[in-house]
């Protein structure tokens, strides 16, 4: 048995970590948490701490830890079949049987999903569809992506381009071409005070058509986003947004990749956001809501318009050269079809609607009339309090006072977890699904407590 201080040294000496300041972990100038154990929405560490995880681990662990019927199915599909590849039209009684649940949940104008392992290679496998469908359409120029600022797609050379976040763009030369970024839909840091969130939406409308105009419609082959921008500081579109930008993609005849790693399976209390924003997406992009995070998974999930054109593609050019060798990993789909299941047998796309709705309205009672609260927002089952420093000229704090990670730290201390959003003061929110109205109650109890403690 390897006591504490052995794994807490093995960690800082041996393991690389994603997302982490490199320099100080190593020094041990960093907090370090070694996970121990799951349930429900809270976490055990090495240390016996118990923890609310009021962020799902990364948004992802949706039904929440410590459910037994998707490691049970892990668990038989290991011991029946461990792994064989989907190349080829191999398939395995999981993956077929996922590939169905997906489709039946789907948007009907939807038609094949293909699984990769996350988020980063669906939108990496999305782009090299969405040039493809180009070529075999006779139209080798129309290459470009538009994504907007501040969304998050991965953290890929392409998926990294798309994502509009300083901190996945520097030191890397990133972003490459052919990726562009036009405005994000973020009504609270509205350049223009005045302007009404009607007046924004058209604003956001005109950066685009402008955008278009400039490059060209005949260069641009499709457009991506979040229905709710995520990592980017959780920001629900202002009212009639989606709409608007599906007009005009369809107008100049550009693609739609709706990013729902995030949304995708009962975040927003709909099974898609697309559906819950009225987008009409070409490529859906899911992972993480998919698996709960069980296994690794994520989908590709292609229209009819899109399929109809890849076939065609095969039947001139023969296979298409593409795929991972643990695309549709029986494991994973074993893990989907549990959770799949669960997230229906539990009502957790009903729940994560109201206690979603219950966790933002007992939030914006908390904290919003704090003098340092902007903005309380969310949708579903994501919420964000965005920290001013002063409320009245929406004036932020200066990056290297860390206030908003000042503020989570500070909540750790009472037990629960939230997320320090990066670009701002954002303390994000995104529980897993199961999330009870008395939990609700300990996040917005501790995020009060906090606030109070740093910013008075």
């Amino acid at each position: 048995m390897l006591t504490n201080d052995e794994l807490a040294k093995w960690d800082r000496e041996s393991f690389f970590h994603p997302s982490t300041h490199l320099g100080q972990f190593a020094r041990g100038e960093a907090p370090q948490r070694i996970v121990t154990g799951g349930e429900g929405v809270f976490i055990t560490d090495r240390d016996g701490n118990r923890l609310l995880d009021g962020f799902a681990g990364l948004y992802c662990v949706n039904v929440g830890y410590g459910r037994q019927e998707i490691a049970e199915a892990i668990a038989t599909q290991a011991r029946e079949l461990s792994y064989y590849h989907a190349y080829a039209g191999h398939g395995s009684e999981a993956s077929i049987t996922l590939a169905k649940m997906v489709m039946d949940r789907a948007p009907d104008h939807m038609a094949r999903v293909y699984f990769g392992l996350g988020g980063s290679d669906a939108n990496e496998t999305n782009l090299k569809l969405v040039w493809y469908y180009n070529n075999i359409l006779g139209r080798p120029q129309k290459k470009k992506i538009i994504s907007r600022w501040r969304g998050y797609h991965g953290s890929g050379l392409m998926t990294g381009s798309l994502t509009g976040l300083d901190l996945f763009h520097t030191k890397f030369d990133l972003p490459l071409a052919p990726i562009l970024h036009t405005e994000a839909p973020y009504f609270f840091r509205r350049s223009d005070l005045a302007m009404s969130e009607a007046n924004f939406v058209a604003h956001c409308v005109e950066q685009l058509e402008q955008m278009i105009a400039r490059e060209g419609a005949d260069t641009i082959a499709a457009f991506i986003g979040e229905p709710v921008l995520g990592t980017g500081g959780i920001v629900p579109p202002p009212a009639g947004y989606w709409p608007a930008i599906q007009q005009v993609l369809d107008r100049h005849d550009i693609l739609l990749i709706a990013d729902e790693v995030v949304t995708g399976f009962g975040r927003l209390g709909s099974l898609f956001g697309s559906e819950h924003f009225g987008m009409k997406p070409d490529l859906i992009t899911s992972a993480k809501g998919l698996t709960s995070a069980y296994a690794p998974l994520s989908a590709s999930i292609v229209s009819q318009r899109m399929w109809e054109v890849l076939a065609r593609g095969t039947d001139e050019n023969g296979v298409m050269g593409h795929g991972w060798t643990y695309s549709a990993h029986p494991i994973g789909a074993a893990a989907g079809i549990a959770n799949l299941t669960l997230i229906d047998e539990l009502g957790l796309v009903k729940n994560a609607a109201e206690t979603g709705a219950y966790l933002n309205n007992a939030m914006r009672a908390a904290v919003g009339d704090h003098a340092n609260v902007g903005e309380v927002r969310g949708e579903g089952m994501l919420c964000a309090v965005e920290l001013v420093a002063d409320r009245d000229t929406r004036s932020f704090f200066d990056a290297s006072q860390g206030m908003g990670a000042k503020v989570v730290a500070a909540m750790l201390e009472r037990g629960v977890i939230a997320r320090a959003m990066p670009q701002g003061d954002i303390i994000g929110f995104a529980p897993p699904l199961c999330l009870s109205k008395a939990e609700a109650d300990q996040i917005v109890e501790a995020t009060r407590a906090a606030i109070e403690a740093v910013l008075g």
